[in-house]
């Protein structure tokens, strides 16, 4: 095994590249906890590629979540519900995954979570070349239709000490997924992202 450190820039050169070697319409994903910050990458990535004349859209996973009703059910810290239970799976390869590879019309945002309705967006309507980034956390491993994925990976420890103390019911969540979904071996691109400002792709 190799670890090449990059800067966060680097990092999303990389992902444009394997992007980028992709033809037609390709659907991404950037899978990691959130201090691993997988949005801001995708918003990297995304960018870089409209630099490079590939239109791209960002779709955040915490807008493609459940109504509250169903997605807190058992409370509103349940570890086990938050990794089976809280995206809307079917909703994001209905609204996104599926046009994504056929007729281009994806939306970008589904459920507004903090007010629990949906939003009022409209459509986009990807070229033929186009890029959908889904970024957030908890996403591998569910028989999502992804072209490429790439997986920021934190540490037990680092991600514990990262994570608010508020949110710390989050991290049983985040063991079984490594544990049960093995998102590393899933994803075209793992990053060790222990320190998400000093990042290392590891290569195999």
């Amino acid at each position: 095994m190799q670890v090449t450190p990059l800067t966060p820039e680097r990092l999303a050169d990389e992902v444009v590249g394997l992007v980028a070697a992709r033809p037609g319409r390709v659907r991404l994903a950037v899978d990691g906890p959130p201090p691993t910050r997988p949005e801001a990458l995708a918003a990297r990535v995304a960018e870089d590629l409209r630099t490079l004349g590939r239109e791209a859209v960002v779709v955040a996973a915490a807008d493609f979540l459940r109504p509250a009703s169903v997605r807190l059910e058992h409370g509103r810290e349940d570890p086990d519900e938050l990794l089976d239970g809280w995206l809307d799976a079917g909703g994001l390869r209905r609204e996104v995954l599926d046009p994504a590879a056929s007729t281009g019309r994806v939306l970008p945002r589904l459920w507004d979570a903090a007010a629990d309705r949906a939003f009022r967006d409209g459509y986009a309507q990807l070229p033929p070349d186009g890029v959908v980034v889904v970024a957030g956390a908890l996403l591998l491993g569910r028989g999502l239709p992804f072209d490429l994925a790439v997986h920021l990976h934190m540490g037990a420890a680092a991600l514990a000490r990262r994570t608010p103390d508020d949110e710390r019911w989050t991290l049983p969540a985040h063991a079984r997924y490594a544990a049960e979904r093995d998102p590393a071996g899933r994803a075209d691109l793992v990053v060790l992202a222990d320190h998400p400002d000093r990042p290392a792709v590891r290569r195999t």
